[in-house]
């Protein structure tokens, strides 16, 4: 699988409603930052995405500029992502445009994987002029 395979497959893994944390890196520095939250370390990512998938459900993500690039076992990827999600404890519905954008590293192993090393997701804040 390709680092943008990856970051893809990611993105369906979440609409699956199917564990995130497997993707990122089993590493002390490897870091999330959600749009409410920093996440240092793969077992603070790891248990962050574990409370995400059991508090959300019927997640929608639509990519729309994802573009990586890298090379020699490294490889960064930014994107613009239409989201939207249930909130289960409070039935409430979330929708907006996000931008996305990480590291990933490819990891020996078996299949040569690629993993998140960092990931960033944000929400533009509506300047007006």
């Amino acid at each position: 699988m390709t680092a943008e395979e990856t970051v893809l497959d990611y993105y369906e893994a979440l609409r699956r409603g199917e564990p995130l944390y497997p993707y990122f890196a089993e590493d002390g520095d490897v870091v999330k930052f959600g749009i409410g939250e920093r996440l240092t370390g793969y077992d603070a990512v790891a248990e962050g995405l574990r409370e995400q998938s059991r508090t959300t459900d019927d997640w929608h993500v639509e990519s729309r500029k994802l573009r990586v690039v890298g090379g020699d076992g490294f490889a960064a990827f930014s994107d613009d992502v239409r989201m939207a999600w249930t909130d289960t404890e409070t039935e409430h519905e979330y929708e907006f445009d996000s931008r996305w954008s990480g590291t990933l590293e490819r990891r020996d192993g078996e299949d040569d994987e690629w993993q998140f090393v960092g990931m960033h997701v944000s929400a533009p804040y509506p300047f007006e002029s």
